[in-house]
């Protein structure tokens, strides 16, 4: 490479998994820790990159938020620098995730990672996304379980959450369940597209009380839209509302009578879709059943 020339650069994918209880969400922010931040630094050292890159999720998750299938893509040199003790062969995908892994794991780690097609945007290339919450319905809290589930102390009546669910199935103005965006017009709509939104209970699980999951997949969401569904949700299943509700709060478009967002700790982004793929879990022993 001449002297003073930019390096050239290559798209990459990768596939993180992290436990957000550790960040003030994905986002790079100055002088506070972030998932986006904390992989930047991680990939910057082992691409031995001057400055840390700007990495693009599929979903900004907020502070808190777990993820399982998040998809970022980074542009990284080209060639990567040589691998050290291989006679000056490039680093390879495999040693790219291992790398990072080595810095930053347990709580966030590369499932993942391979170089992705010329102008691959994670974002906008992304088909749908796909988030789940986990409820805890118990006398007591499951401290084991406690990072991760909205731990509620009374019975919660599961066919009332899964009708008052079913209303949120097709293209809807969300307003009254997302936070609006500073600067934006109030009265201006925000459509989604819900392609689906099921609740289970998981069986198998080693807790007293009962587990509860909520799964939506949209095309995309609104900040706090599927934590302020769940509120909405977990209170019809006390009683406290229904699908009429649901159906009242869609042609409202105001978050006035919306009950509180349900805390960000339940949540998970547990996988996004694309044209040429689909990232997702593996499967589960704990099943999830409507019995």
């Amino acid at each position: 490479m001449p002297q003073g020339a930019e390096p050239s650069l290559r798209r990459w994918r990768l596939l993180v998994a992290y436990d957000g209880g550790a960040f003030r969400g994905f986002a790079a922010q100055p002088g506070v820790p972030t998932v986006a931040g904390v992989l930047a630094s991680a990939l910057a050292r082992v691409a031995r990159m001057a400055e840390d890159p700007v990495i693009v999720c599929a979903g900004r998750t907020d502070a808190g938020v777990h993820a399982r299938g998040q998809v970022v893509h980074v542009d990284l040199p080209d060639p990567l620098p040589a691998a050290r003790g291989r006679d000056g062969d490039p680093l390879t995908a495999q040693d790219v995730k291992r790398a990072v892994n080595r810095q930053l794991a347990p709580s966030v780690v590369v499932r993942e990672a391979q170089p992705a097609p010329a102008g691959f945007d994670a974002r906008r290339a992304a088909s749908r996304r796909h988030y789940r919450y986990l409820v805890h319905a118990a006398e007591v809290p499951d401290p084991l379980l406690a990072p991760l589930v909205w731990h509620v102390p009374f019975a919660l009546d599961l066919q009332s959450m899964r009708a008052a669910a079913d209303p949120l199935v097709g293209e809807h103005d969300f307003r009254s369940f997302c936070r609006r965006a500073p600067g934006t017009d109030p009265a201006e709509p925000v459509n989604r597209r819900v392609i689906s939104a099921d609740w289970s209970e998981v069986v198998g699980a080693p807790v007293d009380g009962r587990l509860l999951r909520f799964d939506i997949v949209a095309t995309a969401f609104c900040h706090q839209m599927v934590r302020s569904i769940v509120g909405v949700l977990v209170a019809a299943g006390r009683g406290r509302g229904n699908a009429a509700t649901v159906m009242e709060l869609l042609a409202a478009g105001s978050r006035a009578q919306a009950a509180e967002p349900a805390p960000p700790h339940g949540l998970c982004l547990v996988d996004v879709a694309y044209a040429d793929t689909v990232t997702s879990l593996r499967p589960t022993s704990l099943r999830p059943t409507r019995a």
